[in-house]
């Protein structure tokens, strides 16, 4: 991925699991109003370029919004396939929190560090995630085993 994508998901990420979880949710109810109409209404015109089939709008919504999750959820998981990537401590820690949704500043107070750091933390990370990452020499060859617990 690249870096501006990772960034990207870093900062939908929270708002794209908690969508999933709503529209799954709401998925799972049959729909309201899907009843045929009678009498008057029934021998009224219908508009043009529409079905007047309210059972068949529905599917069609429903469709849509199943298309979204998976959007979201090819997004989501190839993001988590980076996780590996990122060992130092402290960046686990961030990432953490950041997927969360938590901003900068609460992170600075919970970790003890300023926003500023946290944010230089967070580039670190994305870095160590994107494609174009390049190494500098300053981690241990023994750490690319470990994996963040995010």
């Amino acid at each position: 991925m690249k870096r501006n994508e990772i960034e990207q998901i870093l900062k939908d990420y929270h708002w794209m699991i908690n969508s999933i979880k709503v529209m799954r949710e709401s998925l799972k109810d049959p729909g309201e109003g899907l009843t045929a109409q009678y009498g008057v209404e029934s021998s009224l015109p219908k508009p043009k370029g529409m079905t007047s089939d309210p059972v068949h709008r529905e599917v069609i919504r429903r469709g849509k919004r199943v298309k979204k999750i998976r959007e979201f959820e090819e997004k989501i998981l190839e993001f988590q396939g980076l996780f590996h990537k990122v060992h130092d401590e402290r960046e686990c820690e961030v990432l953490y929190w950041l997927l969360e949704g938590k901003s900068y500043r609460w992170i600075g107070y919970h970790m003890g560090l300023s926003a500023s750091h946290i944010q230089r933390l967070r580039n670190n990370i994305i870095d160590h995630m994107s494609d174009t990452n390049v190494t500098n020499g300053t981690k241990d060859t023994d750490l690319k085993n470990e994996k963040c617990a995010c």
